[in-house]
């Protein structure tokens, strides 16, 4: 979930990585290259898993920071005088609109190959680089384990009125709700979103979704994994009580959210945008994310992720193509029930 304090993509801040990624200016260097990045996904993992590009490359990057829908609409608006040469994203739903608008390049092979065919699209113009799977954060205090709902889908019953939060507005909700539609169809989609729309308390993120749950204002809420996850490794600050239910068997409510990496088909920069993507999908960027505080899911093949999280191959997800997830009906769907 992006915050609100995120640049807009209106006033998009230009952030010159430093350190070991990047050493902008540096005296010396006969006019090095520089790849603008519009990125979704937070700058710490970034940071993270470019660690030493620059070094190795002589490549310089710079970061313009927003959220999902925002830089994807404003890549669209400017077209081929963009001056964006990769977007990265927090979920794919906004880099699948780009696929579908021909604004991106092919990924080399070798790119593709280094990670699993369930975080790339059939269209090999993106891939994914992270992964973020769908919970259920609820109140043991309210609910016993017999009393989980077995599908994401049970929480439009009228049972649950007045007892579930989500976080409408944000990315990652709006990625499961295009899951959902990409697995259940649009009219199930829209009779779900009609009982969350009476049924559920709307948050402004995730992480005062699982306050709420852990406070007892609510019984359960839908989120992403990590924060959980985050906030235990951290002393359970915002989330001791909480607990996770995983839905698994195939539900849309075990969806996995694929951050997504593109090259800008408008790019001047092809070979050194390629090699950008290339080195976020390699093993080395891999472990890194599988190491760091981020506690979100490697999907380089063969990278195990964080010890702390279940294994990827236990989620029981269900099966959906990235490029099939569908940002702008999802927004028209949540728009007229009134969830947005």
């Amino acid at each position: 979930m992006t915050s609100p304090a995120r640049a807009t993509a209106a006033a998009l801040t230009a952030v010159c990585l430093s350190g070991a990624l990047a050493a902008c200016g540096s005296a010396g260097a006969a006019d090095p290259e520089t790849l603008t990045v519009y990125s979704a996904q937070h700058e710490s993992l970034v940071r993270t898993m470019l660690e030493g590009f620059t070094d190795e490359t002589g490549i310089e990057v710079e970061l313009r920071d927003g959220n999902d829908a925002e830089l994807a609409n404003q890549i669209v608006q400017e077209g081929e005088a963009s001056p964006a040469d990769v977007f990265l994203t927090e979920n794919s739903p906004s880099i699948a609109v780009l696929d579908r608008e021909g604004l991106l390049a092919p990924l080399d092979q070798e790119t593709l190959d280094q990670v699993g065919e369930q975080f790339r699209p059939s269209s090999g113009t993106w891939t994914g680089f992270a992964a973020r799977s769908t919970v259920l954060v609820y109140d043991p205090a309210a609910l016993t384990e017999d009393q989980l709902p077995a599908s994401i889908m049970d929480l439009a019953d009228p049972a649950w009125e007045g007892r579930i939060g989500i976080a409408a507005g944000g990315a990652d909700f709006q990625a499961i709700v295009a899951a959902v539609l990409a697995t259940q169809g649009e009219e199930a989609t829209r009779a779900w979103l009609e009982g969350l729309e009476r049924n559920a308390g709307v948050y402004q993120s995730n992480t005062a979704v699982m306050v709420a749950a852990d406070e007892g204002e609510i019984d359960a809420g839908v989120m992403y994994h990590y924060y959980w996850y985050r906030d235990q490794a951290e002393g359970g600050l915002k989330g001791d009580d909480a607990r996770l239910h995983l839905f698994g068997n195939g539900d849309p409510g075990a969806f996995l959210s694929v951050s997504g990496a593109g090259v800008l088909a408008s790019s001047d920069q092809q070979d050194a945008a390629q090699r950008l993507v290339a080195w976020l999908t390699a093993p080395e960027a891999q472990q890194r994310l599988a190491e760091s505080t981020a506690l979100e899911y490697a999907v380089g093949t063969g990278v195990p992720s964080a010890g702390a999280l279940p294994p990827l191959d236990t989620l029981g997800a269900p099966a959906v193509d990235p490029s099939s997830l569908d940002q702008e009906r999802v927004t028209e769907l949540m728009q007229e029930v009134g969830l947005l």
